[in-house]
């Protein structure tokens, strides 16, 4: 799978771990930065990743901030991405198999790195459930088209 995978400056190492992590597990991955040493605003790395998911160039996006927070706001602004912040197992598989989520952010300050490590391979290997949950994804990308309003 390609994966394009950036942080700011507050999880420049988790983010190293996360992509060494990532290929050896098979991914091909695009880093998208932020350079050691640099104090950077997390919404432009944000945007590089959700911009190179929405594109089609990379097929998923990993993102890393202070908190996953941010970065997550940022990377939802980007039509055709589904950004979820995840913590623990259940949000990893969760925000895939119910959300179909497309970009994973999680915070460096907030979860160990090997925790992160854990929880992309769930990112990289849960599938979208389908079923009763398309009909809701089809509402979430619906809310990009002109503001557009849903009825339940």
């Amino acid at each position: 799978m390609k994966i394009a995978i950036a942080s700011d400056h507050a999880a420049i190492e988790e983010r190293q771990a996360v992509a060494a992590h990532l290929e050896a597990a098979g991914h091909e991955v695009t880093d998208m930065g932020c350079e050691p040493g640099e104090s950077v605003d997390y919404p432009d790395y944000g945007a590089r990743v959700a911009h190179a998911v929405a594109a089609g160039s990379a097929e998923r996006g990993v993102l890393i901030c202070g908190t996953g927070i941010g970065i997550c706001m940022a990377a939802g602004k980007v039509d055709g991405i589904r950004a979820a912040t995840v913590h623990d197992d259940f949000t990893a598989e969760m925000c895939r198999e119910h959300n179909d989520a497309n970009v994973m952010c999680m915070g460096a300050r907030v979860i160990p790195t090997s925790t992160m490590l854990r929880l992309v391979d769930l990112f990289t290997t849960t599938a979208f459930g389908g079923g009763r949950h398309t009909g809701r994804v089809a509402k979430i990308n619906a809310l990009e088209e002109n503001g557009a309003s849903i009825s339940s």
